[in-house]
């Protein structure tokens, strides 16, 4: 059983990693702007409803670093380390908050979201004391989430349904206890 369980991680984790990789060249490739609808996100957080924390963290770390090297968005540096952070947090931090603790997927949801945040203004803080990088930390967080509201607002309708359909209408079996 362990060993289908990991077979399936790592199946989920590959179709959400190419998801993470397609959605948001298709959104550059449209000239749509992805720090407004973030495309990349929407994979790894629903990676954190369907895969284990450790799985979950990894898809985080891996989606914006995969883009950055291909395509060139983010840039490297500073915006995919601090995506990496970010969005690593939001996977680590759904897959704990829905299957740990047993939170509704919305609360989960919005608490990653919150933490991921957290998180990417910390990075900031560091980068811009060591590699005295322009950005101020809170600037950057409010600027982030005011441009994403749309992404955000998508994000809020679309996982929450996703995920209740993956879960009630497929044999996947989700429980990491």
């Amino acid at each position: 059983m362990k060993d289908r369980n990991h077979v399936r991680n790592l199946v989920i984790s590959g179709l959400l990693l190419a998801l993470g990789l397609i959605i948001p060249y298709i959104f550059h490739s449209s000239g749509i702007a992805g720090n407004i609808f973030l495309p990349m996100h929407i994979p790894v957080l629903i990676g954190g409803f369907l895969l284990p924390p450790q799985f979950a963290l990894l898809l985080g770390i891996l989606t914006p670093i995969i883009n950055s090297l291909i395509t060139g968005m983010p840039s490297f540096f500073p915006i995919a380390i601090i995506m990496v952070f970010e969005l690593g947090t939001y996977g680590l931090l759904a897959s704990v908050l829905y299957f740990k603790l047993r939170l509704p997927t919305v609360i989960a949801l919005i608490l990653s979201m919150l933490g991921g945040r957290i998180i990417a203004g910390l990075v900031v803080f560091i980068l811009a004391i060591f590699f005295a990088i322009p950005l101020e930390p809170i600037t950057y967080i409010i600027g982030a989430i005011t441009a994403g509201i749309p992404g955000i607002v998508i994000q809020l309708i679309l996982i929450p349904i996703l995920i209740h359909g993956i879960v009630r209408y497929t044999t996947i079996y989700l429980d990491y206890d």
